[in-house]
């Protein structure tokens, strides 16, 4: 069995600090607060159920997922109850892409997307979402691609069509 390089999960706590939508959860928390104590009411503390709700399922949802990284491929352990482990095999990564936000910068977290041909991301992108340290895994990643490539002799040719002259 290969030798695991990493294991990550998205960051919940990376996504309320690194996005406008958790900045938008934390926020309910202190209009909750604040409008239980200015009204006397427990109508305003709907706001904090809300935002540990949202807090919640976006945890769980980040925990039923898990990427594992080895020499040769990218695994995927989904699911909390009903588990499943899928793989993308390194050498058919044709292209590894980082983006990030402002707020994702100041936040230490990345969106990694990779195109690949293997059959588990069929002809689109897969993107993984809030990554702690996305720079240095997207380097490594690619790293591994192109040393998995070496190893199985495998080169990628971009077959690029010439534009016809009208006659």
């Amino acid at each position: 069995m290969p030798q695991t390089l990493d294991r990550f999960r998205s960051s919940t706590l990376g996504w309320l600090r690194g996005t406008l939508a958790g900045w938008g959860t934390i926020l309910l928390v202190p209009i909750g607060l604040i409008g239980w104590l200015m009204t006397a009411t427990w109508y305003p503390l709907l706001a904090v159920a809300a935002a540990l709700v949202i807090v919640a399922v976006k945890w769980l949802g980040n925990l039923a997922t898990t990427y594992e990284v080895t020499e040769d491929r990218l695994i995927l352990h989904k699911g909390i109850l009903n588990k499943s482990i899928d793989e993308i095999e390194l050498y058919r990564i044709k292209d590894i892409r980082i983006d990030f936000s402002l707020i994702n910068q100041w936040a230490g977290i990345g969106t990694i997307t990779l195109l690949s041909s293997d059959e588990t991301t069929g002809a689109q992108p897969f993107v993984i979402r809030d990554i702690e340290n996305a720079r240095e895994r997207r380097e490594k990643l690619r790293d591994l691609v192109n040393a998995a490539r070496r190893v199985r002799g495998v080169r990628e040719f971009d077959m690029v069509q010439e534009a016809t002259m009208p006659q």
